[in-house]
């Protein structure tokens, strides 16, 4: 499929401890993706969306808000070959 996109996202600002993981997992499952989305020492949330290219980007804007009590102050956007991931997950 040409359509498939994949990317891997790195979120920096208030975003550990206010349910972003949790959130975006939802928000993920809803439009059909696969990856993950995990906690990074340095307090950023990195995530990896597969699927097709639209609800990709959908969550790579999603990504620019997050949740409600979230405080985005910059992300990072880095398209990869699809690899073919089955489901979406949480990462601890």
């Amino acid at each position: 499929m040409a359509d498939l996109r994949r990317a891997r996202v790195l979120v920096t600002g208030r975003v550990q401890g206010v349910f972003f993981r949790a959130m975006c997992a939802r928000e993920a499952e809803e439009r059909g993706l696969a990856g993950w989305v995990r906690n990074l020492p340095d307090g950023r949330v990195e995530a990896l969306f597969e699927g097709p290219s639209g609800p990709v980007g959908a969550m790579v804007e999603w990504c620019r808000t997050g949740p409600p009590h979230a405080r985005v102050d910059a992300i990072e956007v880095l398209d990869e070959p699809p690899s073919g991931v089955a489901r979406f997950v949480v990462r601890s």
